[in-house]
């Protein structure tokens, strides 16, 4: 287990260089200046500006630096807002983006998971259709278009939530809605999928056979070995919902990281830009790992999978 433990560790350590890397030397080769907007720089401030900030040295001086930095735990300061840094950001920013992340997963979870085993239970009837139904839409409608659509009925239209902004809890349900959507109809189709694969086995027709009744055969004996395969997608979708998502944000106005994300972008703000993907890259990482361990945990076949491998 502690070598799998090390291998896995490495693996994590590298794929953070390689991200922290590639952003890096992607972000410089855009074309545009953050100090340069639509009013004119005269050349002597953009130079001093350029070398306040170390713009103007080789781009390997400007890497090695920033992984010095970045080693001490520090993620450097935003060009474009002065006086704060990445950390900062950070800090404001994500438990908002975390909170309505959590919304999403506590709506998206047994939602999916009810509908995956409505479906399965009542297969090729006019339920399953209606859940697989659901799931295509949620999987196909992209979260911006979503997120218009809440907005326009449910504030615009119903008004029962407000339209935009974060300062209650009634602001968070549109865009923790929005953000379910899709995590909802991956979850009902992975447990469908597993939980008809699951129910065809000897053991739940034994169960059958003794005279349960079905729900609680799937429920009992078939729904737990069902869902292992989605906690697998529940690893990187966590990580990816509860750091935010660039669109909802951006659409409900939202002070979170994905906002922030879009805002660095725009203005070509490098050291957000690289912190930020950085923290993404770390979270999703690291979520990664945790359910590989579990797994290990949980099944000794993987362990011994990796080692002859």
């Amino acid at each position: 287990m502690l070598a799998y433990f090390l291998k896995k560790i490495l693996i994590l350590i590298l794929s953070l260089w390689c991200v922290i890397t590639g952003t890096f030397f992607l972000m410089h080769t855009i074309p545009g200046d953050p100090f340069i907007g639509e009013q004119n720089v005269p050349p002597e401030i953009l130079e001093s500006l350029h070398a306040y900030y170390g713009l103007n040295q080789p781009l390997y001086v400007q890497y090695g630096k920033y992984l010095y930095r970045l080693v001490h735990g520090d993620l450097g300061s935003s060009i474009i807002y002065q006086g704060r840094s990445v950390t900062q950001f950070i800090r404001d920013g994500f438990p908002i983006s975390a909170q309505i992340g959590l919304q999403a997963l506590l709506f998206a979870i047994p939602s999916g998971i009810f509908l995956g085993t409505l479906s399965a239970m009542k297969r090729n009837r006019w339920e399953d259709k209606i859940a697989m139904l659901i799931s295509i839409l949620g999987i196909s409608m992209p979260n911006f278009v979503l997120s218009s659509l809440l907005q326009f009925l449910f504030a615009m239209k119903w008004h029962l939530f407000p339209i935009a902004r974060f300062t209650s809890f009634e602001h968070s349900i549109l865009p923790s809605l929005a953000l379910s959507a899709m995590p909802t109809a991956f979850i009902a189709r992975l447990v469908r999928m597993n939980l008809i694969e699951v129910l065809e086995q000897d053991y739940i027709r034994t169960a059958l056979a003794k005279g349960l009744p079905m729900w609680i055969v799937a429920i009992r004996h078939g729904l737990r070995n069902a869902l292992l395969p989605t906690i697998t997608y529940l690893g990187p979708v966590t990580a990816q919902i509860l750091t935010g998502s660039f669109m909802v944000e951006k659409i409900f106005a939202i002070p979170g990281l994905g906002q922030w994300m879009i805002y660095s972008i725009h203005a070509r703000d490098y050291p957000m830009i690289v912190g930020l993907t950085i923290f993404f890259s770390a979270f999703l990482m690291v979520a990664v790992f945790v359910i590989d361990l579990l797994y290990a945990l949980v099944d000794p076949r993987i362990r011994l999978r990796e080692n002859r491998g």
